[in-house]
């Protein structure tokens, strides 16, 4: 399958000096200067910049800068979902005594925004230029459309995680220290404006994967006008929420129910007819047939949701009809180019078992998740208490898609070949330090950050990567919003209708009543079904109140929060140096943060 590739456009200045005359030697004459509006001459080179448009989300969105920001942003760490390990302490990010507006997280991923930001607006100027040939005029607006929607994505981001931000619509090139800040409302209404513009020029699949489609545009938009609904909510302005929820349904049933996606409910794809297996073995040379789990009666069944995440099945293209919008990741890519084309998720989500559980669990292999350094682990919260009182009754808890079941693989230890008890692996009745550094390092492994086949391993892989496409958008998150706006405008049954869609393709026997029906409800099957996938800031942050704030101190799992977050906030600081540098134009901090 044809990948995007990782292509920058390069512009070249060539100043030649001129004259023959000693004084005007020193003087430069430049025959030609090369600038924005004479580079581009072909609407490949506008696409290039596209493609730049969608390396840059590959960046953010797949974590490929490992750091804290990173694990912040994408990686959820801080959240009621992710904390950090015993041996990451150093990387906290819910201890809001050292939290504050010049921290690095806050800043590198608003740059990142505005980055991307640069990019649209450059391929946006750039496909409206008089020399540029277009092959027809639906490739020029799709090329418009394209960039239209990472200005939209931008916004929409910005808007959940740091409220009203400033709106740049054209290339800059001098330096502004005036920008203004705009209302939340306003930062997400001109997203709204920006998709709603280019449905029509969006298609609705194309012929490679990772091409923005309209289903994107429609997900994105039922996002935004619940974000409209809730920042409305908070003005006071009741009715105006009510209408912006009930138009977020609207774009939900248009892509849920009008148009070519669904629910995968039957198993699919490169691995349909195979189950996850594992060695249990200390080194390569032990991986043999007699010491797989199947070996020892221990057949773990794989089943439709697992197959989501199995290499070579995340786009609409290969048959998977959830798949709405997906970053290409690519192997080949990965080693002729940049290195940029890869998922680092068994490195960074990954557990060590080999620490703790050095007498019984001692490798870096497929068995214990690979080669993990757990900077950002799941909380207690996401790995057990979802999932409490049900436990077998959910596949998205199955031992396929989240593994518990562990064997031990060092052979001086009792449980060589046999399972490791919980109670063991998490050092029971030890000192508090022990069963920290157990419970933080120590984990189920979910088959979205590791797997039994990875990846390169004849030239050199240690089983860190994944290198397979990574969902941007996959259609039971439009089912999720779908049930907020629906909660949200007063429809219950209407949610728990479509919450149950979830249940029900998890083969789950516990279904949900409008009764049960609340925001922590939601929140709760998000965690379920998006682990590892959704941006949890942006998704706690966007809930407005405090509900961020209830979560994080109910479910982190350190006390960091619990005894240091004694303020209110539901958005991040605007970066300190982002203020301090627009010097002409005051911008406020956000509540909480001054």
């Amino acid at each position: 399958m044809k990948k995007i590739k990782n292509s920058l456009l390069t512009l070249f200045f060539l100043l030649i000096a001129g004259g023959c005359d000693d004084a005007g030697f020193l003087t430069e004459k430049p025959d030609t200067f090369y600038t924005i509006d004479n580079t581009f001459s072909t609407s490949e080179q506008v696409d290039q910049v596209l493609v730049a448009c969608y390396s840059q989300v590959r960046v953010m969105m797949c974590m490929v800068e490992e750091g804290t920001p990173a694990f912040a942003f994408r990686g959820g760490n801080g959240t009621d979902m992710f904390d950090v390990a015993t041996i990451r302490r150093g990387n906290r990010f819910n201890d809001y005594s050292i939290l504050n507006a010049s921290n690095d997280v806050f800043y590198i991923n608003y740059s990142h925004w505005y980055q991307l930001l640069a990019k649209a607006n450059l391929a946006l100027y750039a496909a409206e230029l008089p020399q540029i040939s277009w092959g027809s005029a639906s490739d020029k607006a799709y090329a418009i459309a394209q960039g239209r929607f990472f200005r939209a994505f931008c916004y929409r981001n910005l808007g959940e995680l740091y409220g009203g931000v400033p709106i740049v619509t054209e290339i800059t090139t001098k330096p502004r220290y005036d920008f203004k800040r705009t209302s939340r409302v306003e930062t997400y209404q001109f997203a709204i404006d920006e998709l709603e513009a280019i449905l029509n020029d969006l298609p609705e699949t194309t012929p490679v994967g990772g091409r923005l489609v309209r289903g994107a545009a429609q997900h994105n938009l039922c996002q935004l006008y619940i974000d409209k609904g809730v920042a409305l909510e908070e003005e006071g302005k009741a009715s105006e929420a009510k209408s912006a929820y009930e138009k977020a349904v609207t774009y939900g049933n248009t892509l849920i129910n009008g148009s070519l996606y669904r629910l995968m409910t039957e198993r699919f794809g490169t691995r349909m007819n195979e189950n996850p297996d594992y060695y249990y073995a200390n080194t390569v040379a032990d991986q043999t047939p007699d010491h797989l789990y199947s070996s020892t009666g221990l057949i773990i069944d794989g089943n439709v949701y697992w197959d989501l995440f199995q290499e070579g099945n995340q786009n609409y293209q290969e048959g998977n009809k959830e798949a709405i919008w997906v970053a290409q990741v690519d192997y080949a890519a990965y080693k002729a180019e940049d290195k940029q084309s890869v998922l680092q998720y068994s490195r960074v989500f990954g557990p060590v078992f080999r620490d703790p559980m050095s007498a019984h669990l001692a490798n870096e292999l497929e068995d214990v998740g690979g080669r993990g350094i757990v900077q950002v682990m799941p909380t207690m919260y996401t790995r057990d208490i979802i999932y409490s009182g049900k436990w077998g009754d959910d596949m998205r808890n199955s031992e396929a898609v989240l593994r518990r079941t562990f064997l031990g693989n060092k052979k001086t230890s009792p449980y060589y070949g046999k399972v490791v008890p919980w109670s063991i692996i998490y050092r029971d009745g030890e000192s508090k330090d022990a069963v920290d550094a157990a419970k933080t390092q120590c984990f189920p492994i979910s088959c979205k950050i590791s797997t039994d086949k990875y990846t390169g391993l004849n030239d050199g892989q240690n089983r860190s990567n994944l290198f397979r496409d990574e969902y941007l958008i996959r259609l039971p998150e439009t089912i999720l919003l779908r049930a907020e706006a629906k909660m949200r405008a007063g429809d219950k049954p209407g949610a728990a209708s479509d919450i149950n869609l979830l249940r029900t393709r998890a083969n789950c026997g516990y279904l949900v009543t409008a009764a049960d029906i609340n925001v922590d409800l939601i929140l709760d099957e998000r965690a379920r079904e998006l682990v590892y996938e959704e941006c949890r800031w942006n998704t706690l942050l966007r809930m407005g109140g405090t509900v961020a704030l209830e979560r994080i101190k109910k479910y982190a799992y350190w006390d960091d929060p619990r005894s240091t977050l004694t303020k209110n906030f539901n958005l991040w600081p605007i970066p300190q140096v982002v203020i301090d540098t627009n010097k002409d134009q005051i911008m406020n901090q956000n509540p909480g943060w001054n």
